[in-house]
């Protein structure tokens, strides 16, 4: 009887017995969040963020409907996927959520700097967030191709590139550490490369997106701040140059990856 059962354990251990076979944790992962997607909550904040886009508000009482977000006043499909980019009005390179500040202080006379000291999920602060919700799902589906054609995108894809391998903070991490080759892996979860495709299409393409863990909508910008708090970093702020700056480096780096943006995650 004992010499029946032998075979019998060694299937199990080496998983020859497709019956006996188990999905790995990614896979279940991403049933969980396919299960999810229907009734993403962050359809209630893109909704949001429509509402706040046509209302008017703030010290001016106007709308954001002539915002530039960088293919002229009012439009919004297809800039979610060309940003981070150059805007001459501001002569720097700016992200959605920056970019979204600027209109916020031009057109409806919102103080940038006081929105930018708000906590994450309150005041002004979820405004954006919810804001930026919206115009990402305007280009759900379409695929990234960030400019590279001004000298201060390409230097800024530069400083991005490195501040991802700069390695510091009292764990002397980097986001390379976590992102940097194939095969990593969090708890359950599998870690994208974000150093190119398909990894950084997964990555960056996701944001904004809804997290689970905490009920709340994350922007990118609060997605590379908690990154740093992960890393032991000081915090660089929001719409820093240094989260701008990465924000070009894994835009560019997931040139032709279709915006799954706002996704839903863990």
């Amino acid at each position: 009887m004992r010499q029946a059962l032998i075979p019998v354990a060694l299937a199990m251990v080496l998983g020859a017995s497709p019956v006996l076979a188990q999905k790995t944790a990614s896979q279940g992962i991403d049933e969980y969040r396919a299960m999810l997607q229907d009734g993403n909550p962050a359809d209630l904040f893109e909704a949001k963020g429509e509402d706040l886009w046509k209302q008017k508000r703030g010290p001016k009482n106007a709308s954001l409907e002539a915002c530039d977000l960088g293919q002229g006043p009012g439009v919004i499909k297809g800039v979610f996927v060309s940003l981070p980019k150059y805007f001459a009005d501001t002569g720097k390179v700016q992200d959605l959520e920056s970019r979204l500040l600027t209109c916020m202080q031009t057109l409806q006379g919102f103080d940038p700097q006081a929105i930018a000291k708000t906590s994450f999920g309150s005041g002004e602060m979820a405004n954006v967030t919810a804001l930026a919700t919206w115009v990402a799902a305007e280009s759900k589906g379409m695929k990234f191709n960030l400019s590279q054609s001004h000298a201060q995108e390409r230097v800024m894809y530069e400083v991005g590139k490195r501040l991802f391998f700069m390695r510091g903070g009292t764990h002397d991490f980097s986001c390379a550490s976590c992102h940097g080759e194939e095969g990593k892996r969090i708890r359950l979860q599998d870690l994208p490369l974000l150093t190119k495709n398909p990894g950084d299409g997964i990555g960056f393409a996701a944001w904004p997106a809804y997290r689970v863990s905490n009920g709340q909508m994350w922007g990118m910008q609060q997605r590379l701040n908690d990154c740093y708090r992960q890393q032991r970093f000081p915090f660089p702020g929001f719409a820093s140059d240094a989260t701008i700056a990465l924000g070009v480096y894994l835009g560019v780096n997931s040139q032709g990856s279709a915006s799954i943006a706002p996704a839903i995650k863990r």
